[in-house]
């Protein structure tokens, strides 16, 4: 009798240290994420374009803004940031003629608008960003925060953006628009002036914005 209790109970032991072993395994640990180099792509600024659209209550004017240089950072295939300083010397008018167009792009070019003499250059600087989860094809795959500056004056804008790369190439639309006045823009804006009627403006501006750019070359040691 005695045996076979000393027998159950060696059994026992033996069984619980079996179980021990098993459990007793260490866990498997996720292996660590690949990081990738973030790569710097130049603006290609004579395949790229900005439109301009400002409206007023009898119609729209139109016309285009010149890049003057960017870049747009990539990490593998994502956006991870970018800057645009464009040329607002280079304001133009495309939907009117002669004296007409000469004159509404020098009072836009005048301190009513975007006093480019003193404020040559204006800067989008990207600082936030947001990619859009399942973006269809051909649809807007991120929302971009960032700083906008013109006339030395800076505001934070937001707006959706579709940015791609592919061989070697990222391009980047867009179409945003911003209120003017925040910028000291206030010009018969309907907000600021009172019976304007007709002569009105809108505040809002809208610019499209098409992109190219390349990666910039490694320069050899």
């Amino acid at each position: 009798m005695k045996k076979l209790f000393l027998s159950v109970v060696i059994a026992a032991a033996l069984g619980a240290s079996a179980f021990k072993t098993v459990t007793s395994t260490p866990e498997r640990t996720a292996p660590a994420a690949v990081a990738y180099a973030v790569q710097t792509f130049k603006v290609n600024t004579e395949e790229s374009k900005i439109t301009w659209i400002g409206r007023k209550v009898t119609g729209e004017h139109n016309g285009n803004i010149k890049l003057a240089s960017g870049t747009i950072l990539m990490e593998k295939n994502s956006l991870r940031g970018g800057t645009f300083l464009m040329d607002m010397t280079s304001i133009t008018c495309n939907d009117l003629q002669g004296n007409s167009n000469k004159n509404l792009v020098n009072h836009l070019k005048s301190d009513d608008f975007f006093s480019v003499e003193k404020n040559p250059t204006a800067v989008f600087a990207i600082t936030n960003l947001t990619p859009k989860q399942n973006a269809k094809s051909g649809a807007a795959n991120y929302t971009i925060t960032g700083d906008l500056t013109i006339k030395g004056i800076k505001h934070e804008i937001s707006f959706p953006a579709m940015v791609n790369l592919k061989k070697g190439v990222v391009t980047a639309k867009a179409n945003l628009k911003f209120d003017r006045t925040k910028w000291d823009i206030k010009f018969r804006s309907g907000n600021f002036f009172e019976n304007l009627g007709d002569k009105a403006i809108q505040d809002d501006v809208e610019l499209n914005l098409e992109l190219v750019a390349r990666e910039e070359a490694v320069a050899k040691k």
